[in-house]
């Protein structure tokens, strides 16, 4: 069968197009990405904006347009954060279903972490043994981890990179250097929120692989060596805590205008790319882990397995 997948977060719409059936590698026919920053559209009031609405509602009408031409069997769309925590999330996306039919399922943060931890698992197979994944989205970090397909500790905490950013390092859009005292109060903040997480999961045991997923920490292993994404999907990537240090020590003092325009950082993320350095630094220090690996399939690749999965002997 051919299955859309379009994953509305906070920062961007991404629409997957891929031809599988169950037992079988999803194979990616058609991918498709544009910047939306729904979470900037969301005001003090926590309402989300007309403007925003009216983003979401064209971004929605345009990828069912591109999975019409792409003949998919059938569409799934799922949105995260930026909707789930605004106050009239659940109404907005009523309107868009009245018009453009699609019933757009909101995930959890322990969903979103159980799904990407399924994709993980399935990508590096039984032979990883216990597994740890982390991944830093636009408004929330994700942490799992456990020995089976679905993960003994699912969690989700509020430090998503472009969260972070907008609370405190307003200024970095601008394309300036990061105010190192916010940055030290981002830190704190961190590591403040991490302690207990970091608990949670050490109660289970050490685990065999720690592995990475998301735009930001792809990122990060890019600007510490890692192997392009020209390299391919299969090529091995990590990040090292010493290397995640040095990025970090890094980008807290070039201007992101600069920093846009490195191999590996997309221009329109460029001001996130601190915040999510000093996240991803406070997670490995909580965790004490010393390096992940980076790992290409994530939580599109999960609803995907997830619904395969579901069709039985189908």
């Amino acid at each position: 069968m051919r299955l859309g997948v379009l994953d509305v977060g906070s920062n961007t719409v991404h629409l997957l197009v891929v031809d599988a059936h169950r037992g079988a590698h999803p194979t990616p026919m058609h991918d498709a990405k544009s910047v939306l920053r729904l979470a900037e559209h969301v005001g003090p009031d926590d309402l989300l904006s007309k403007a925003g609405e009216k983003a979401l509602l064209t971004a929605v009408e345009e990828a069912c347009a591109q999975a019409e031409e792409q003949g998919c069997d059938e569409f799934m769309a799922l949105v995260t954060s930026a909707i789930r925590e605004a106050g009239n999330g659940l109404e907005v996306l009523e309107r868009v279903r009245e018009r453009t039919g699609v019933e757009m399922q909101v995930l959890s943060g322990e969903d979103e972490a159980r799904l990407t931890f399924l994709a993980v698992r399935r990508w590096f197979g039984w032979s990883a043994g216990r597994l740890l994944v982390l991944d830093i989205g636009g408004g929330s970090l994700e942490l799992a981890a456990g020995i089976d397909e679905d993960p003994e500790v699912a969690l989700s905490l509020p430090l998503g990179a472009g969260r972070m950013t907008r609370r405190f390092l307003p200024s970095a859009r601008e394309g300036g250097r990061p105010d190192l005292a916010a940055l030290e109060e981002l830190r704190a903040y961190a590591d403040e929120l991490l302690a207990p997480a970091a608990e949670k999961i050490a109660a289970l045991g050490r685990p065999d692989l720690v592995v990475a997923t998301s735009k930001t920490f792809r990122t990060l292993a890019r600007l510490a060596g890692a192997a392009p994404s020209s390299a391919g999907l299969r090529a091995s990537r990590q990040l090292t805590a010493v290397g995640l240090g040095q990025v970090v020590g890094f980008v807290s003092r070039i201007e992101s205008a600069a920093l846009a325009e490195l191999p590996g950082v997309s221009p329109d993320r460029a001001h996130q790319v601190p915040a999510g350095a000093v996240v991803a630094a406070a997670t490995l220090r909580a965790l004490d882990v010393p390096c992940v690996r980076i790992g290409p399939w994530a939580l599109r690749e999960g609803v995907i397995l997830r619904r395969l999965d579901s069709l039985g002997g189908a």
